[in-house]
């Protein structure tokens, strides 16, 4: 007897998908923006910025680089309370997300400041810049210009990588399935639900990014 589809619960538990979705959307608006503006600065520390703060954002790029998101996120819910650090799940996984994302944008963004010709920080300096504009508007928007389409391709991977808030109990979309999954015993059915609501939600994203890009960068091409 083969397997018979059953999408009937659907209705029921809609609303819990819809806050599933919910917090991942926060989840990942608010870990692009902080997360992005984290590795902004760790980027500029490591092309630009003084010798003795260096060598403390290359052990944070590496620490985050080569461990394992999942790992991060324990430490943070569970290790950090033994210091006195008290965050609840929501606080906890956002933190993670940008603290993970701001490693990867980092050697993303140095990528992008490192490929600026020198001639272009004299030219600044020329114009009566000070540091501030010279890396702002010489600098910087050049830089993520070249670098948008790795940038936004890093969002959407720390977005999917989102699902494992979960494990601590973070209510979001993965959650959101493994609650229904476990009432309806529909766990097919509820994962080709869950699989398709992060595939369309990945393609949306590219797309914001794209227009993000469109905007930032009128002149070139976003890349989609």
């Amino acid at each position: 007897m083969g397997y018979q589809l059953n999408f009937g619960w659907l209705p029921q538990y809609l609303p819990v998908l819809i806050d599933g979705i919910g917090v991942t959307i926060y989840l990942i608006a608010v870990g692009a923006v902080l997360g992005c503006l984290l590795g902004t600065i760790c980027a500029w520390t490591r092309a630009l910025g003084p010798q003795w703060a260096r060598p403390v954002v290359v052990a944070y790029v590496e620490l985050i680089r080569n461990t394992p998101f999942m790992i991060q996120l324990f430490f943070i819910f569970f290790g950090l309370p033994s210091l006195g650090v008290q965050m609840g799940e929501l606080e906890a996984a956002t933190l993670a997300m940008i603290v993970n994302l701001g490693a990867y944008s980092c050697e993303i963004i140095r990528a992008g400041i490192q490929a600026t010709p020198r001639g272009q920080f004299e030219a600044g300096a020329s114009l009566a810049m000070t540091p501030f504009e010279t890396f702002y508007h010489v600098v910087l928007i050049p830089a993520l210009q070249r670098i948008w389409p790795a940038l936004s391709s890093q969002i959407v991977i720390v977005m999917l990588g989102s699902a494992v808030v979960s494990q601590i109990a973070a209510q979001d979309l993965s959650y959101a399935a493994n609650f229904i999954q476990s009432r309806n015993f529909r766990a097919f059915e509820t994962y080709i639900v869950s699989t398709l609501i992060y595939l369309v939600l990945s393609i949306l994203l590219r797309q914001v990014l794209a227009g993000v890009g469109w905007t930032l960068f009128p002149k070139r091409k976003a890349v989609r």
